[in-house]
């Protein structure tokens, strides 16, 4: 089940990040953006556990993806693919006809993903990444 992030969740969203990125947003950092006025915050909860959580950010009339992550032991089971479903329909009920995203160049499965839901690569971001370092390829959907 996907729904909006709950302080209840934070502990485990902090854990996850951890399983997920190199470069960890922190349980304030998290706490924070849940009470930001311009970020949606969501969360696929399963089993009483939440699997997966992403961030959307809406600002001056465009939209960042900004998160999207999924435990380990979780993935190629769909759980990215519903919260994109989950953040692009938020951006259509809004009616935001410009969203972005960055990622890293090795992961092929996610810009995959990405491609699925209309996002096309348009630039390149040398040395974005760290630990480790890697360029990110930034990708919008438009329309």
């Amino acid at each position: 089940m996907i729904r909006r992030m709950e302080g209840a969740d934070l502990a485990q969203v902090a854990e996850l990040e951890k399983a997920c990125f190199t470069e960890n947003w922190s349980y304030g950092l998290l706490e924070a953006g849940l009470h930001s006025r311009f970020d949606v915050y969501l969360v696929f909860e399963q089993e009483e556990k939440i699997w997966g959580y992403c961030v959307l950010r809406l600002l001056a009339g465009e939209g960042e993806i900004q998160r999207i992550a999924v435990l380990p032991e979780k993935r190629r089971m769909g759980v990215g693919r519903k919260l994109m479903e989950a953040m692009v329909g938020h951006v259509r009920r809004n009616q935001i006809h410009a969203v972005s995203l960055e990622v890293r160049e090795s992961n092929f499965a996610a810009r995959k993903l990405y491609k699925s839901f209309g996002f096309a690569e348009e630039a390149m971001r040398k040395g974005y990444y760290h630990n480790p370092a890697e360029d990110a390829v930034v990708m919008w959907r438009r329309g």
